[in-house]
């Protein structure tokens, strides 16, 4: 007796079936834009040094068209294809090229649905094939087998991933704004000293005090101070990975915060690790608190940061995250961040970082000894409250984002169970 869920397979379709080759050379330089694919599923910019390269031998895709990168070796796990929607472009001679024969039988975009799902990822990988280099070749793609169902469901479930989709994609044109927002609001007020004074006017254009300070090169509002991190946070360090390592990680329990997860600005919830009461015990030295600053010590993503949402308590770091706790009662938290994130001072921290090393990485003394400049209270305790409000709502749309990401998983997994 066939289980439910191979009684399910049994009427997925041979993808083979619904499409065809697309074998269009760039005979003649017809077409000039060379694009790759990421492996988040979207053509990109390619970075290949095309000097001395013949582009006639490169592949055409048009709009309405399919291009994916055989090679999956080294690609995180994922499959990198996409359906073209712009311009015609060219891809490497080494990507595949189709179409779908008929789109009142199957929809191109029902079908790159199909391909976002984490489960297609799986399949393609397993089931490539090589030695030094594995490739999922056009003959393992014809093998694809899928549901697929009549053409009104297939356009009325497009509809709903693309307003999903949408939707996302505004709110991250909004975070983009509050991000540039607070940024501006930073450099106006600490980097160009225009803070309000006590009469609500620009302080060093009405004429506000300043002096020299010698460590800066340059002069400051008077009273204004220099101070290492270390004299403003109550805490300042990183944690561990587990015994076992990711094989040990839980379904749920207690988050363990890891570099992938911490942006600037924006805390991202995909592939949010989890311990137990035992393992978390082993890591009391770094618990997270709600208003900590998660800032990233390693590698590719040393410097990002960004504030510890109230959402993913209780939590701790591994060892490439670093706490910055502010003491409470100087209310500098997002100053701080916002010092963090601007491009002169992930300059400055990334010169520390690759000083005696050939890998990226700051340390704990590092990041004590690390001096900023400390404004008075009345103008820090003006920024904190103005900045609360800006970042305050950038998280609710990271959020709102998260859950609407949640709203596609269970769309992907809506599809893999429809009768075809």
């Amino acid at each position: 007796m066939y289980s439910k869920s191979l009684a399910m397979k049994s009427n997925y379709k041979r993808l083979g079936d619904y499409i065809e080759p697309c074998h269009e050379f760039n005979e003649g330089m017809q077409v000039k834009e060379l694009l790759g694919i990421n492996n988040i599923k979207y053509f990109q910019a390619s970075h290949t040094n095309t000097i001395g390269i013949d582009l006639q031998t490169y592949r055409i895709v048009r709009k309405g068209q399919f291009a994916y990168n055989r090679a999956t070796t080294r690609n995180g796990d994922k499959i990198s294809i996409s359906l073209r929607e712009g311009n015609d472009c060219i891809v490497s001679p080494s990507y595949r090229v189709f179409k779908v024969k008929d789109e009142n039988d199957l929809s191109s975009e029902f079908l790159m649905m199909w391909f976002r799902r984490p489960e297609f990822d799986r399949y393609a990988r397993f089931m490539s094939h090589g030695s030094a280099h594995e490739f999922f070749e056009w003959e393992q793609m014809c093998e694809v087998r899928l549901p697929i169902p009549n053409i009104d469901i297939q356009r009325e479930l497009v509809k709903e991933y693309n307003t999903i989709v949408n939707r996302i994609n505004l709110n991250n044109q909004l975070i983009q704004k509050l991000e540039e927002t607070a940024q501006a609001i930073y450099k106006q007020w600490f980097v160009d000293f225009e803070f309000p004074d006590e009469n609500g006017q620009p302080y060093k254009s009405s004429g506000g005090e300043l002096e020299w300070c010698e460590d800066l090169g340059k002069e400051v509002p008077k009273g204004w101070e220099l101070k290492s991190l270390k004299s403003i946070c109550s805490k300042i360090g990183s944690g561990a990975t587990p015994d076992g390592g990711k094989e040990n990680y839980k379904q749920s329990g207690i988050s363990l915060i890891r570099s992938m997860n911490v942006y600037d600005f924006t805390f991202y919830d995909n592939e949010l690790a989890y311990i137990d009461e035992t393992q978390a015990k082993e890591l009391k030295n770094v618990i997270v608190e709600e208003g900590d600053i998660l800032f990233n010590i390693t590698g590719v993503s040393v410097t990002r940061c960004c504030m510890a949402p109230s959402r993913v308590l209780p939590a701790r770091v591994n060892q490439h995250v670093m706490i910055l706790r502010v003491f409470k009662e100087i209310k500098l938290g997002y100053y701080l961040l916002c010092h963090l994130c601007t491009t002169e001072t992930k300059n400055k921290l990334l010169g520390i970082s690759q000083s005696g090393s050939t890998r990226e990485a700051i340390t704990k003394s590092e990041m004590e000894e690390y001096l900023i400049i400390k404004p008075s209270d009345i103008v820090a305790n003006l920024f904190e409250a103005k900045a609360h409000f800006i970042l305050q709502k950038l998280q609710n749309l990271n959020r709102l984002n998260g859950c609407l990401k949640d709203l596609q998983e269970v769309l992907f997994s809506k599809i893999s169970t429809i009768k075809s």
